[in-house]
């Protein structure tokens, strides 16, 4: 198996470990989901010209494109990690685990702020908690999974 398909791989568990861990803090909580990646959809697809429909169909659809983006970014970061990893060699658990999980976030979140759906400077200690964790957990489950596959 190739580094790109180990990466792909990885980054798949590791998108189910974000959202296992999003979705968690939820339960816990009872805090609602982001409308922010269906709100991204939206812009993007607004910005390229892409109709997608008008009112219940439209929400639905703002809210299946931005699940989706999710997780491409989490299956091209574990890709990328692939090829890096095969070429750089491997980093620790404790070092590739937090930056992979840096990178998530920042696939997520940068579009969202250039967009201006949302502005992290603005965000409450609470609110980087419920961001960054979930993607640690992608992070450290990215890295993990991709050892194993060695």
């Amino acid at each position: 198996m190739g580094p790109v398909t180990k990466g792909l791989l990885a980054g798949a568990a590791g998108t189910v470990a974000l959202n296992l861990v999003g979705y968690g803090d939820m339960l816990l909580r009872g805090r609602p989901s982001s409308d922010v990646p269906a709100e991204v959809a939206d812009r993007l697809a607004e910005r390229t010209g892409v109709a997608l429909g008008d009112g219940e169909a439209r929400s639905s659809r703002e809210q299946a494109v931005g699940a989706l983006l999710g997780c491409v970014i989490g299956l091209a970061i574990g890709g990328a990690y692939g090829l890096w990893r095969y070429w750089a060699g491997p980093p620790s658990l404790w070092t590739a685990g937090p930056l992979l999980g840096a990178a998530a976030m920042a696939g997520s979140d940068l579009p969202a702020t250039v967009l201006k759906v949302t502005d992290p400077a603005s965000w409450p200690l609470t609110s980087w908690v419920s961001d960054a964790v979930p993607h640690l957990a992608y992070g450290l489950t990215t890295a993990s999974v991709y050892e194993a596959l060695c």
